[in-house]
């Protein structure tokens, strides 16, 4: 097809533009053959005609389709031409705010001016591993390949960094770096890493400093090689610097600085260790203040030189050093201030007492007189004298500033030399990685010497990378076996030759310095007279005769002649050097030494900051030397470029090129004019160029055939895809030459990727339309049919609602004529109702009223009658008692005139008797006897007085009693008259009565009628308070009702609130979880480290002879606790100390925080578990006071008879001596036969022994089981020491065999005690679990009550005290019931203890008399002994056991752990069989109690589980065998230890296999973390078999043919390091998983176990398949949308065929799943950004803008996603706080956790294959 028939009417171009460098325009009308113009309209809608050039007929370019836009390789793109590489830079730029770009083998990094989150860790660990093309652009992805390829093909590397300055060139280089320290996996790689990073504050400081196009501008090139060892570890680095900018030392242009440091120091100059420098603002110094502007916004000098003192103490530079350094920087300024005056016009001086030289001299330490002289003097020497020559003050002014600069390059390159020799490598170098960051192509106003060699530099690397990229595209076309034809692509060796050929400009300067008089104006016009007419590339500008002009690759650039031979002499009076190696400094003594020790280590010549190695020997003379010396920096430089062409030719390049979008440092803001001039100086353009005079797009067979598939009749596809691809390809493009056919790919020309994507995108259009056509009539009729549809259906409606409506009007009609006639009959029936009813209510009331009449009538004849009687009574009762009063007063008044009487008797006789006193004085008997009368009449009358007061008492409360009669009674009388007086009161009120009665009649009738009208008002009102009643229910209601639903809110906001709680607690449980489980993971790679360390140390330091293995450590080992893993370290802290150095120190610390946490946190509930104890141990001791009284006599009684016994056993051995004297006394043969002395003696004390053993063996026993139990005075040695010396002497006896067996009848005894002695420990151990079971039942009581307490404080008050009082009555009755119940509990172990007593007290006692019977009987001796012993066997004789020697438990370690084969044992044997097998071991060791023996079993089973571990980590099988059977063994442990909350699950025979002597509690800690650490090594075994399956599974295979398109790739496949293994599917994945699951399975692997792994498989396979979505912007399609939630619908598909749909594997594809949907959905408007923002609540905002930035359309059909839509987008998410990573965490693993599930399985049923060679074990 014709180029010029692709200028159709809407075809788009690219035309120049003097604003945007290029404008895209659209055709308004075809092109023809012989047009002169074309006919545009721009995209803002203005017409325009394009004149094309008369001469060259050129079309303009056409434009990419949309569909190419935006992608990935510039070199993809169909059209390869300027404006389609700056509008691909530019979308993916702005819109999708992407900085990296791949331009065929060069990646395109644009400098954003702002952060972006694409550099963290997670990132770097996507891109490791992967092909560089499989990935969206990215400095990691060079790094990799770089790396990749120098362990793939052992050949160094190189990565060339350049751009203009400021654009993000030292940055790149950073990154790269740091992308190197990350994947080499090196212990020490962050160390050299920081050491280098270090560097670039010092060499910024002195090298960087601000230009007027970059505030941060390098003025050096350096090339730092990276080394790495046989491993690929970082080791070490070297930095080689070029060309140092020494001229900015002296001068600086307007609006730029000088270096950074000379402003830090100044800057600084008030620090105290600062002030002998002498320095102060920066504008004091001549050096400092010429670019008149020594400030740059938003940098503070002062914290740079405090950053950079810091990187100096980090690189070894101690603070005097740093002392000195500053120094010599400091006299530097001083220098530049020292003012040079004019003497003469031939001699200068200056002046005396200089302060600047002075100091300069102070500080320098030189003397002034010799520095003023050889300032102002210069020492001639001819070949018989020496002449001092005075110099003018320009010479000597440029002495001073050449001085100054030679100055700060040997302090520059001794800068350097420490640097390097910080970051030397320590051990032999196999191979690195260089990486070069250098100035770019460089073009200003005023161009020096400087740019030349810049650009030169340049110039030689345009040359190298052109060559690379023909050399590459030569390979490719030789590689697929397609034609090659010669490509034309720029040479620039012209330019080059130009530059350093012969009688070049380099030579010539070369010469014209060698010239006494040269000078700039005479090397000029050298050059004219030699290149003006012979180069085409050398130009004389038109206005100068000291300049000259070269057309470089990049651009033509004019240069000034002026400085040229100063700048390339770079001279220094040599008196002025040899004052300062005089110095007494030592470090401006250092830095100048013998030129061979002056160069730098990296080998650079003093005075340009190059490196070239200089063959210079010691031994050489003066003048060889001097020779050396005045090499020119043109020379130099030449020569250091030449070794740096040398060293990148010999190694692999790798390209970046960086681009500086604006000058103003806007972020995201992208000028063309800049980009566009950089993209042409930095090669860019070139290599599209290169790329599209030949092939640039290519396509492989399966990539073409799927795209294009559209474009294919059925017949025309065949089986064989690459015959297809051809016959297609033949029959759309006719001309032959616009393809070719290689190997693997198709190369097509520029421009027909287009035209085949025109063809496919017509047929697509085409194909559209017949299904929009098919559709749209589909719809058509569907509609038409839904309207007749709908019309028939309103008729059949409408007459249906007629004909109701008639038959209604009849019902009606008849219905109102039978209401009519009830109507009539009612209201006559009412009518004739009303009539009756008053005529019978009148009636009723007129009589009713003349009844009340006469009944009034009778009754007020009735009450009167009665109140006359009443009256009359009243009037009788009256004249009574007045009647009686009287009586009564006559009385007394005649009594009392009668007691007057008497007594005035009485006075008269007792006058008589005083008289006859006196007459009868001496009558004294007589007296005497009336004395006596007295006496007695006194006691009567005392009597009669008594008697008198009572009756006056009486007759005082009678008169009292009857005043208050009289007074009632005259009370009664007025009230009678009162009555009587109001008896004509009442009659007249009667008749007034009678009155009003007629009054209130009338007014009851007016009240009747009141009454009627009130009652219809009250009525009335009753109804409308009824109809505000029911209102007021209503509102009642919908308070009520609004009430509830707000307290169902707060119900519900509070359960939320709780839920969120909860879930918040339950996530830290998780995080403190996966913290230490992390924690465990660190720990574990710490020490497996360690033991790499150590046992590489144990070969270099291992000498032959006995070697110490790990067994002989385990053998010194304490107790087994946590850190227990660390006893090997106790052993040898020497080798410790050693290998400790090369660890990680920060993560050494944070693990001993944490280690320090965790202990600390352990030791509070130990003390807590103490207190709890000690509680409970005061209130037992006060419960077991009075028990311990009342035992207290019996202990009396038991020791006395303790004491009785020992004074028995005393007798015994008495007896015993006896015997053994008679024996040996009698020597004779028949010493014992019956009836010898010795035989009588002998059975005398056997007697009188076996009858005191029968009165003494029940005491014996009842005493040793009540010590036992008491814990006191009872030692088994003891015990059993003394039954062993009686049977050694007694075994010497030949014929004493009933002594014997009375010995093995007291051993048995013994053993029954041991038993009973077990069993009380067992029954002390399980007292000790239940009372830490109390203690977590009290943790958990106070959790729960915390938890209670946090929920009332939210209650109201009312409630809140309801709520407490509630539940601390529950809390007593639950306290209540666990006390009763624990009460219960031991008065039943108390009653059964009593009850195993009397049984063993029983049957020894029956044992006791069988021995005493089996004395008699002589034929029974030797039966009888086997009776006692076999009946306690019968009580220990129970199975669960395995028996093994010491000597064999290596052998028990080898078989069952290190050589045993899972795949045998999952197939043939019973699930975990090993830990079973294990496990009774144990027992047996703990049934014994042999702790070492229990301790070593348990150390050497986690050790050789660590150990097979460590071998065989990446099988899978192994490890997930050896993590069932590791947590079998843990359940185990806990199953049989005799926790009640482990035992409740067992059997009653799988009890009496718990532990019963040791308590493993720490044990079952460490065989936890040991089962996480296996969980942890069994999760990266999966990722490991995963991860190579995930993408091409997930993503890049095509699971529904068809959907998805291929586009255009460009050369990236090109650079894929390993050529694909084999093609993963889908299907590989959920075969994968099947078999993990199946193996699993077969282990006998816990299910919840399995659940946990489950979920950890699908994370790894979401968070790996989100990653390179968010990173790939060729899989962000809708398409791919599809392919993907497919592909998790058959993930789900597998979950729910296992029965695993609850493990929440499910909902870690989440964030996948949203993605996919986000891929999906519509992206327009606002409504679409809200649903968007809704549904991707698993996203985070920046994977979601990330999405949608990467949004490619596959076909023309799908519209890009807009930047306003995006930016709605992250407004709306504004406000979300999520994580700011990107990437998920793929090497994030979910806590585990062991739930515990006990075995049904019987140990004694477990049988012991032979296959395992455990035939030492012994069944028990």
């Amino acid at each position: 097809m014709a180029a010029s028939e692709l200028y159709t009417k809407c075809a788009r171009v690219w035309i120049p533009d003097v604003d945007e460098v290029w404008k895209s325009a659209e055709l308004v009308k075809d092109y023809n053959n012989g047009d002169q113009s074309l006919q545009l309209m721009l995209e803002d809608g203005t017409k325009l005609e394009h004149k094309l050039d008369p001469k060259t007929k050129n079309l303009p370019h056409l434009r990419n389709p949309d569909i190419l836009v935006g992608e990935n390789d510039l070199t993809a793109l169909s059209y390869l031409h300027e404006p389609a590489v700056l509008h691909n830079l530019k979308v993916r730029f702005i819109d999708s705010k992407l900085i990296y770009t791949y331009c065929g083998i060069v990646l395109v990094a644009i400098n954003p001016y702002e952060n972006l989150p694409i550099y963290s860790t997670d990132i770097i660990n996507a891109y490791s591993g992967q092909n560089m093309g499989d990935m969206d652009p990215h400095i990691f992805a060079v790094a990799e390949e770089a790396y990749k390829q120098m362990a793939r093909d052992e050949r160094n590397q190189s990565i060339i960094v350049s751009g203009e300055s400021g654009a993000g060139k030292t940055v790149s280089a950073k990154y790269a770096m740091r992308y190197f320290a990350t994947v080499s996996g090196s212990a020490s790689e962050a160390n050299i890493e920081e050491k280098v990073l270090a560097s670039n504050p010092i060499m910024e400081a002195i090298g960087n400093a601000k230009t007027t196009r970059n505030d941060n501008s390098s003025r050096f090139g350096k090339y730092i090689e990276i080394g790495f060892d046989n491993r690929y570890r970082i080791i070490g680095a070297n930095m080689r610097t070029y060309l140092l900018e020494k001229s900015r030392v002296v001068f600086q242009a307007d609006d730029e600085r000088n270096y950074h440091i000379f402003y830090q120091l100044c800057a600084s100059a008030h620090l105290p260790e600062l002030k002998v420098l002498k320095l102060g603002h920066a504008s004091d110094f001549l050096y400092t203040r010429q670019g008149r502007n020594p400030v740059i916004d938003g940098v503070d000098d002062t914290k740079e030189l405090s950053t950079t003192r810091n990187a100096f103490t980090l690189l070894g530079i101690n603070e005097s050093y740093q002392m000195g350094l500053f120094q010599v920087l400091a006299a530097i300024l001083h220098l530049g201030n020292v003012e040079i005056k004019d003497r003469d016009s031939d001699s200068s001086l200056i002046a005396p007492n200089n302060s600047h030289l002075t100091s300069f001299c102070e500080l320098v330490g030189v003397s002034y007189q010799d520095m003023s002289q050889w300032l102002c003097h210069r020492r001639l020497k001819t070949a018989t004298e020496t002449y001092i020559k005075t110099l003018p003050r320009l010479q000597a002014t440029n002495a001073r500033d050449a001085l100054s600069k030679h100055i700060y390059a040997k302090l520059f390159n001794w800068i350097v030399e420490h640097v390097n020799k910080a970051l030397i490598a320590n051990v032999k170098q196999h191979s690195f990685i260089g990486v070069l960051d250098i100035y770019g192509f460089e073009t200003f106003d005023i161009n020096s010497f400087e740019q030349f060699c810049i650009n030169y530099a340049n110039e030689k690397l345009q040359q190298q990378f052109n060559m690379h990229v023909f050399k590459l595209e030569q390979e490719e076309y030789m590689k697929e076996q397609i034609p090659w034809t010669l490509i034309d692509f720029y040479d620039n060796q012209p330019c080059i030759n130009l530059i350093e050929a012969k009688m070049g400009i380099l030579d010539l300067l070369d010469e014209e310095c060698k010239m006494p008089k040269g000078s700039d104006d005479s090397w000029a016009q050298k050059l004219y007279n030699t290149h003006l007419k012979t180069c085409s590339l050398f130009e004389k500008p038109r206005m100068s005769n000291r300049a000259f002009i070269i057309q470089h690759f990049a651009d033509k650039v004019e240069y000034q002649c002026e400085g040229f031979l100063e700048k390339n002499k770079d001279t220094v009076n040599e008196d002025q050097i040899n004052v300062l190696k005089a110095s007494k400094f030592n470090l401006l003594v250092e830095l100048f030494q013998d030129e061979e020790k002056a160069i730098s280590p990296t080998g650079q010549v003093p005075g340009t900051g190059g490196r070239t190695r200089l063959s210079v020997k010691p031994d050489k003379s003066r003048d060889k030397s001097s020779k050396e010396h005045k090499k020119t920096v043109g020379c130099q430089f030449r020569n250091s470029l030449q070794m740096l062409m040398d060293t990148l030719n010999a190694t692999t390049p790798h390209y970046v090129r960086c681009i500086k979008p604006n000058d103003f440092k806007q972020a995201f803001t992208f000028d063309p004019k800049r980009a566009v001039q950089q993209l042409r100086a930095c090669g860019v353009l070139e290599t599209i160029r290169i790329s599209a005079a030949g092939f640039p797009s290519r396509w492989t067979y399966q990539e073409f055939f799927s795209r294009y598939r559209v474009l294919m009749k059925q017949k025309d596809v065949l089986p064989d895809k690459k015959l297809t691809c051809r016959n297609v390809l033949e029959k759309l493009v006719q001309d032959q030459d616009k393809y070719q056919f290689g190997k693997t790919k198709i190369f097509f020309r520029a421009g027909q990727v287009a035209y085949l994507e025109k063809l496919r995108a017509d047929k697509l259009r085409a194909a559209c339309i017949r299904i929009q056509k098919t559709i749209r009539c589909w719809l058509a009729r569907k509609k038409y049919l839904r309207q007749r549809k709908a019309a028939i259906t309103i008729q059949r409606f409408t007459r249906g609602y007629q004909a109701r409506c008639l038959a209604k009007f009849l019902r009606r009609t008849q219905a109102a004529t039978i209401i009519q006639k009830y109507q009539r009959m009612y209201v006559e029936r009412k009518r004739y109702k009303q009539k009756q009813a008053v005529a019978l209510a009148m009636q009723r009331i007129l009589r009713a009223y003349m009844a009340r009449q006469k009944y009034l009538a009778l009754v007020r004849e009735a009450k009167v009658v009665i109140i006359q009687k009443r009256v009359r009574g009243w009037l009788a009762r009256c004249w009574y008692k007045r009647c009686l009063r009287s009586i009564v007063y006559l009385q007394c008044c005649i009594r009392r005139m009668r007691a007057r009487r008497e007594l005035k008797k009485l006075k008269i006789e007792a006058r008589s008797v005083e008289h006859f006193k006196k007459l009868n004085k001496g009558m004294e008997n007589k007296i005497m006897q009336l004395q006596r009368k007295i006496d007695e009449q006194n006691k009567e009358n005392r009597l009669v007085n008594e008697r008198l007061v009572s009756i006056e008492s009486s007759y005082t409360a009678e008169s009292e009693k009857m005043r208050s009669e009289l007074n009632r009674l005259h009370g009664v009388e007025e009230d009678a008259k009162n009555k009587a007086n109001q008896l004509s009161t009442l009659l007249e009120e009667l008749e007034r009565l009678k009155k009003e009665l007629t009054t209130t009649q009338q007014e009851k009738r007016t009240i009747e009628d009141w009454a009627q009208n009130y009652k219809a008002e009250m009525e009335k009102m009753v109804s409308e308070l009824k109809d505000q009643n029911g209102s007021l229910k209503k509102e009642k209601d919908d308070l009520n009702r609004l009430i509830q639903e707000q307290s169902q809110q707060m119900t519900e906001k509070m359960a939320r609130a709780i839920a969120q709680e909860t879930q918040q607690l339950e996530t830290d449980l998780n995080e403190e979880r996966s913290r230490y489980q992390n924690l465990l993971s660190e720990h574990l790679r710490l020490e497996e480290k360690y033991d790499d360390l150590k046992e590489e140390i144990s070969t270099h330091i291992s000498k032959p002879g006995h070697r110490r293995t790990d067994s002989t450590h385990s053998s010194n080992e304490s107790e087994y606790t946590y850190n227990s893993e660390y006893t090997d370290m106790d052993n040898s802290s020497r080798t410790r100390e050693d290998v400790t150095r090369g660890l990680d120190t920060t993560l050494t610390l944070k693990l001993q925080k944490r280690l320090t946490e965790l202990e600390q946190e352990k030791q509070s509930l130990r003390d807590e578990l103490e207190n709890k104890e000690e509680q409970y141990q005061r209130a037992r001791a006060r419960d077991d006071a009075e028990f311990k009284k009342a035992r207290g006599a019996e202990l009396e009684y038991e020791s006395l008879k303790r004491q009785e016994l020992e004074s028995e056993n005393k007798k015994l051995k008495h007896d015993l001596a006896e015997m053994r004297q008679s024996l040996l006394g009698d020597k004779s043969a028949n010493m014992g036969a019956p009836g010898s002395p010795a035989y009588k003696v002998l059975l005398d004390q056997l007697n009188a022994s076996c009858e005191e053993l029968d009165v003494r063996k029940e005491e014996v026993l009842i005493l040793r089981s009540q010590l036992v139990s008491q814990k006191e005075a009872f030692h088994h040695k003891e015990t059993m020491t003394e039954p062993s010396v009686f049977a050694q002497d007694v075994s010497k006896l030949k014929d004493a065999d009933e002594l014997k067996q009375a010995y093995v009848g007291l051993k048995d005894t013994n053993r029954l005690l041991e038993q009973q002695l077990q069993t009380q420990r067992r029954s002390h151990d399980n007292e000790v679990e239940s009372l830490r079971g109390e203690l977590q039942s009290v943790k958990e009581e106070n959790n729960r009550q915390q938890q209670l307490l946090a929920q009332n404080l939210q209650l109201p008050p009312e409630a809140r005290i309801e709520a407490s009082l509630q539940h601390e009555i529950t809390r007593l009755t639950n306290e209540n019931l666990d006390l009763m119940e624990q009460l219960e509990k031991q008065d039943r172990t108390i009653r059964k203890l009593k009850k195993q007593l009397k049984v063993y007290s029983k049957r020894i006692g029956e044992m006791g008399a069988g021995q005493t019977e089996g004395q008699t009987s002589p034929g029974q001796m030797v039966e009888e002994p086997i009776h006692p012993v076999n009946i306690p066997r019968r009580e220990k004789d129970f199975q669960g056991m395995l028996e093994y020697k010491k000597e064999d438990e290596m052998k028990l370690v080898k078989n069952l752990i290190l050589e045993l084969k899972p795949r045998g044992v999952a197939v043939n044997l019973i699930p975990g069989l090993p830990a079973y097998i294990l496990f009774m071991c144990l027992r047996h060791a703990d049934y014994v109690n042999d702790d070492q023996k229990v301790r070593t079993l348990l150390t050497s089973t986690i050790n050789s589980i660590k150990k097979i571990l460590k071998k065989r980590g990446d099988d899978f099988e192994t490890v997930s065998f050896w993590l069932a059977n590791t947590c079998r063994f843990l359940h185990c442990l806990k199953q049989y230890s005799g926790d009640e909350a482990f035992m409740k699950h067992n059997s009653v025979r799988q009890n009496e296999h718990c532990l019963s002597n040791f308590d493993l509690a720490e044990y079952r800690q460490v065989i936890s973390d040991l089962a996480i650490q296996i969980y942890q090594q069994l999760v990266k075994c999966m990722d490991n078999i995963l991860l190579p399956m995930i993408v091409p599974g997930m993503l890049e295979h095509e699971t529904i043919q068809g959907v998805s398109g291929v586009k255009p790739t460009g050369l990236r496949k090109r650079t894929s390091s390993i050529a694909d293994e084999g093609i993963y599917t889908l299907d590989s994945i959920l075969r994968q998983l099947s078999a993990f699951h199946s193996t699993m399975c077969q282990h006998g692997m816990d299910p919840e176990l399995i659940k946990q792994v489950v979920k950890q498989q699908f994370y790894i396979i979401g968070a790996a398949t989100l990653n390179n979505l968010l990173l790939r912007k060729d899989m962000c399609s809708w398409s791919k949308g599809m392919q993907i939630r497919y592909n998790v619908s058959q993930l789900e598909e597998w979950l729910r065929d296992k029965g695993l749909m609850g493990c929440g594997a499910k909902e870690t594809l989440e964030p996948l799943i949203q993605a996919a949907q986000l891929l999906q959905v519509k992206k327009k408007t606002d409504e679409d950004a809200e649903a968007i923002c809704s549904m991707c609540q698993a996203l985070t905002t920046a994977q979601i803008v990330k999405v949608l930035n990467l949004y490619t359309p596959v076909n023309e059909f799908e519209e890009r996603v807009s930047v306003a839509f995006i930016r709605t987008i992250q407004t709306r998410l504004r406000d979300r706080s999520d994580s700011p990573h990107l990437l998920m965490d793929t090497k994030m693993i979910y806590p585990v956790t062991f739930p515990f599930n006990p075995s049904s399985l019987a140990l004694e049923t477990i049988q012991i294959p032979s296959s395992l060679n455990l035939s030492f074990l012994t069944r028990v």
